[in-house]
Order: C-alpha cells, then sequence, then structure tokens
C-alpha cells in the first residue's frame, strides 16, 4: 500500500518539523514548506497530496489563496493549520475550502485522528496523485496544470473541469451522484444540474472522440456520472489487461 502523501504549509520550523516527525512515523509521506509559492511549485512539479495542511498566516500568500490555487487544480482535501479561533474565519474556510479546521495549540495526535478520517472519507486517491495519471494508451492528466494529454494533444481544461475530472477519477468506475459533484465543486454555493450538465458537455468534448458515444465519461440519466476506465494499478507501467 502507498503512503498518503500530506503537503504541508506552516511558517513556523518548529512546529514544521515535530508535525514532519510525527506523521512520518505514522506512514504518511510529509513534503513541508514554509510558504505558499514554493509548495505550489512543488505541486505542479511532483503531482497532488492526498491532503494538505495549510497554516492561514503565511509570510507572502494568505493559507486561504494558496488553498484556492490548489483547489484550482484539482479536488484535494485540506485542513487548516492555524492559531486563528475567530468564528467568521473557521466558518469562511469550511464552506469554502476546508474539510477540517484545528487551531493551535493542539495534541498531534489529535491532528493525525484527523487526517485519517477526512483520507477515509475519500475514495482512490491513488488515482490522482501522480504528475501525470495515465489512464489509457490514449489519455493522460496532468491535475496540476489544468491539461490532458490526448493522443499526444495538449488540452487545456478550465479549474472547474480539472475538478470535475479529479472527482469522476477519484471514483473511478462507480457513479458519481450529481449531488456530490456539485458538493465538491461549487462548495457553499447554490449551484442546479443544469450547470453541471453544461460543464460536463464541455469537458466530455475535449476528452472523447465522440462526445455523444463517450468512451470515458458517461451518464447514469437521473443519477449522476461515471469514469468508466480505471487507470493501471501501476502509473507509468502498462495495464496488463489493457
Amino acid at each position: 500500500m502507498r503512503k498518503s502523501k500530506v503537503l504541508l504549509i506552516e511558517d513556523d520550523p518548529s512546529i514544521s518539523q515535530v508535525i514532519v516527525e510525527f506523521m512520518s512515523k505514522h506512514g504518511y509521506e510529509v513534503t513541508a514548506f514554509s510558504d505558499g509559492p514554493e509548495a505550489l511549485e512543488s505541486v505542479r512539479q511532483n503531482g497532488l497530496p492526498h491532503i494538505a495542511l495549510i497554516d492561514l498566516g503565511l509570510p507572502s500568500m494568505h493559507g486561504f489563496e494558496v488553498a484556492n490555487k490548489i483547489k484550482s487544480m484539482a479536488d484535494v482535501p485540506i485542513i487548516f493549520v492555524t492559531s486563528t479561533s475567530d468564528t467568521d474565519t473557521i466558518v469562511q474556510g469550511l464552506k469554502k475550502y476546508a474539510e477540517d479546521f484545528i487551531v493551535k495549540p493542539f495534541e498531534l495526535r489529535e491532528l493525525e485522528a484527523r487526517v485519517q478520517v477526512v483520507i477515509s472519507r475519500m475514495p482512490s486517491l491513488d488515482y490522482a496523485s501522480e504528475p501525470v495519471v495515465r489512464i489509457d494508451q490514449h489519455l493522460e492528466i496532468d491535475f496540476a496544470h489544468n491539461r490532458v494529454i490526448l493522443d499526444g494533444r495538449n488540452i487545456t481544461l478550465t479549474p472547474t473541469e480539472s475538478i470535475l475530472l479529479h472527482v469522476l477519477l477519484r471514483n473511478a468506475a462507480r457513479v458519481v451522484e450529481n449531488r456530490m459533484l456539485i458538493a465538491r465543486v461549487w462548495p457553499g454555493q447554490e449551484v442546479y444540474e443544469d450547470t453541471l450538465r453544461v460543464h460536463m458537455h464541455r469537458l466530455r468534448r475535449k476528452l472523447e472522440a465522440d462526445s455523444h458515444h463517450p468512451h470515458y465519461i458517461r451518464t447514469e440519466r437521473g443519477v449522476g456520472y461515471i469514469f468508466t476506465v480505471r487507470p493501471p494499478a501501476s502509473f507509468g507501467q502498462d495495464d496488463p489487461q489493457a
């Protein structure tokens, strides 16, 4: 089993060090940064984390801005780790970006438990954590750069399309209900299924040779959508059943 990748963005080196040491001992692969731009560049180079732990009071970029940029790539679960206890800030963070909030000072065991709970709610995380996810001989996905590579051609995705595709891929071969897609892609917003259908139609036009007879994304009428192709178990290698 692969270790869960944790992206830690914390500008206090002493706090960062103890989190890295504790989480590493408990089986996580932790990459730590002291500022948002460095962390975001690492994601672009090395792929998405399974979860991000983000401080709010960062030097050059507020934690909400960092979270927003990560969320423009994919539906990466986020926990804010911060010294603020302001209710309005916590509510805003939870509605727009985060699965959870943990206020300093905290027990490391509590942090690890919260991370474990969030990750356990996110199915098939390995399907979307590589720098470039190879689906089959025709399609690859680069979430960090909002693009797909289809038969060697780079095709740009909008942030909304990228998040939609990420949620579907994370649930590959399972139907994702419309209400879940809306909740994950537009958290805290009043969005209707017509909007979802428009964005899904645009995404299909970019992925499918014939969007009216789709190969990758199939509609379960009245229920939701399904990404029909499971990526190979080992990325970068040919699928033995392909």
